[in-house]
């Protein structure tokens, strides 16, 4: 059987053949193998030095100094340590937590565990957009609220959060701002100096960079101080113990470098194929794009087919690797939580489908996929109609 077409690059990227090339410099006896936390001999110097070289690459990215860079196995450990580690240590401050309905399961089900340990949460309901309001989160403040968490890209809608706004709003009464930066590394400018981002939430793998690794951006600042959830060494500034995955590091440092020099190269490539992809579905009758292209990024597409069930579609889909919406919730017959947190109906958000494109993806395969999508349409509705008018 010939593979799928992969169409699920918000679930995770193939890793690009240079990250590849450099993680594999730093695996076996005749690469940089050592421990870098041994510093007692050279093997162990060339592995520090690879993990710092990294460390700056991630930095360069997103304009920060590399000291601000504390390593995690992933953006789920970060939103994690941002949230409790950070909502632990300023108890004495205040114990309440702004963050919003969409976010991602690690945000969400971290900040119920909050609320199970007495910390106080406020969750916004977005805008029909999948956006949240400035207005929306400056109402939701209090005296007490210390931290605020929104994420920059939805991972399902790809809505585009105004991030620079939203710190301002929780700067403005004394609030720490954290996002989960995971779908935007590498697909937007992302200047943490510029927009006034606290702490930032990165993964590797969503910027074709290994799955295992990720990052926790968080500022130097004597007032944001964040309560260790690893023990072990106090590596990482204190933040973070354990020993450090050399090559994984190496790989996501080296994802990060290629995301900035091709960052608008990709954007171009990434725009054209959605393009491609929505021109050919214009024909169809009831389909909907539940975000205006003009507030999401290109690579994410969520639409809704009327008449149909999307779990229907998925399997008639089977030439195509896709998903009804997050990686993390894909088990669940239930509609999407985000979408039923903008607003969309049961039934339509029960037919929605997320596409999802990236740097491997043509436009050959774009045309292939909206065939696919075209026959297996009208080969569903044309079956429900049979089955409705034989009734």
């Amino acid at each position: 059987m010939s593979a799928p077409l992969y169409l699920d690059y918000a679930a995770t990227t193939p890793a690009d053949p240079r990250v590849v090339e450099q993680m594999m410099r730093h695996l076996s006896m005749d690469g940089v193998y050592a421990n870098p936390a041994s510093r007692s001999h050279m093997p162990g110097w060339l592995a520090e030095q690879a993990v710092e070289g990294a460390r700056r690459q991630v930095a360069d990215l997103v304009n920060a100094d590399p000291r601000e860079i504390v390593w995690t196995s992933g953006a789920t450990e970060a939103d994690n340590l941002a949230l409790i580690g950070y909502m632990r240590a300023n108890r004495s401050r205040g114990r309440h937590l702004i963050t919003s309905i969409i976010e991602h399961k690690a945000i969400i089900d971290t900040a119920r565990a909050l609320e199970a340990e007495g910390f106080d949460v406020t969750w916004l309901a977005p805008e029909r957009d999948g956006t949240v309001s400035p207005a929306r989160l400056r109402a939701a403040m209090r005296d007490d609220t210390v931290l605020v968490s929104l994420m920059a890209v939805n991972n399902e809608l790809g809505s585009v959060n105004d991030i620079t706004a939203l710190a301002e709003v929780a700067h403005a009464f004394g609030a720490h701002f954290h996002t989960d930066a995971a779908q935007a590394s590498g697909r937007l400018a992302l200047d943490v100096e510029a927009m006034g981002i606290d702490m930032m939430s990165l993964s590797a793998h969503k910027a074709y960079g290994p799955k295992g690794i990720g990052a926790l951006y968080v500022r130097r600042d004597p007032a944001l101080r964040i309560e260790a959830l690893i023990h072990g060494g106090g590596h990482e500034r204190g933040m973070r113990s354990g020993t450090l995955a050399t090559h994984q590091i190496v790989g996501m440092g080296e994802a990060f470098a290629i995301a900035r020099d091709e960052r608008e190269r990709d954007g171009e490539h990434v725009g054209a194929l959605r393009e491609r992809f929505l021109a050919g579905l214009a024909g169809l009758t009831g389909v909907h794009q539940h975000v205006p292209q003009e507030r999401s990024i290109p690579n994410i597409v969520n639409l809704a087919f009327d008449d149909v069930d999307g779990e229907s579609l998925l399997m008639a889909l089977r030439g195509l690797a896709l998903s009804t919406g997050s990686a993390c919730n894909s088990a669940s017959v239930e509609p999407s939580y985000v979408l039923k947190g903008v607003g969309v109906p049961h039934l339509q958000a029960l037919a929605s489908i997320r596409f999802s494109f990236g740097r491997f993806t043509s436009l050959d395969e774009i045309d292939s996929a909206v065939d696919e999508i075209r026959r297996a349409l009208t080969t569903l509705r044309a079956s429900a109609n049979q089955v409705s008018n034989s009734r």
